[in-house]
């Protein structure tokens, strides 16, 4: 869970957290070079002229980026390389796919279109509430008519229905930032799962945030267990 208590939680920045940052990471600059992309789509293109519009200097970005990671030696797998590489293909092929459909239907160009994909938002926030000793960083805020929905990527696989509960947990907490953070109030975030492109909403109700205090309890108890075991030690 990227969750910290401001008491302080020792969580080592091994080779695997740091390379699941690096892909997180890949992943979300691709995003932002296809939104640029598409904001240079013209209604008059037909499909195979717009997946080309919308790749432009992806494959090259994806390439070099792989090879920068591979480099840190983090121990990323052929496998992990070619999921990132295929993904990127499938969700190009479909956002081509959307993309045409709606300029068709609303004769507009990419420019015009380009919030109805990729709405107005922050990534990798930080926020802090200083009361319940609690720090986050949200993957990504997505703001739409003045409403704020927290988005958390996950490349594990996902359950069959719904999210995980340590994934709700997690956005639950950062929602709670965001009310503290913006002065506003959450009433639903979304898991995105990478591996099938699906994003699953989470509802933020009273079962849920009371889930999160009693993790927080819970951690709490262990930091002060280990600060108690460590003075007797002494």
């Amino acid at each position: 869970m990227k969750l910290y208590l401001k008491t302080h939680v020792d969580i080592s920045q091994n080779d695997e957290y740091q390379l699941y940052n690096e892909i997180k990471n890949l992943k979300i600059d691709i995003q932002d070079l296809l939104q640029k992309n598409m904001r240079k789509l013209n209604k008059t293109m037909n499909l195979d002229e717009i997946e080309t519009a919308l790749g432009q200097n992806i494959a090259t970005y994806t390439e070099n980026n792989i090879s920068t990671i591979k480099n840190l030696k983090l121990g990323i797998t052929q496998e992990q390389t070619d999921e990132i590489t295929d993904e990127t293909y499938f969700n190009m092929k479909i956002l081509a796919l959307k993309a045409k459909k709606a300029m068709n239907i609303l004769d507009k160009d990419g420019m015009e279109i380009v919030e109805m994909f990729f709405p107005n938002c922050m990534y990798s926030y930080l926020m802090k509430d200083k009361q319940l000793d609690l720090i986050g960083i949200c993957d990504k805020i997505e703001i739409i008519d003045g409403k704020y929905y927290p988005i958390s990527f996950k490349s594990s696989k996902p359950p069959l229905k719904g999210t995980w509960d340590s994934d709700a947990i997690e956005l639950a907490a950062n929602a709670i930032l965001i009310e503290e953070e913006f002065d506003t109030e959450v009433f639903v975030g979304f898991v995105k799962y990478s591996k099938i492109d699906n994003k699953r909403p989470v509802i933020m109700d009273m079962n849920l945030r009371k889930g999160l205090f009693s993790v927080l309890n819970e951690v709490k108890e262990i930091i002060i267990n280990k600060k108690n075991s460590k003075s007797k030690n002494k």
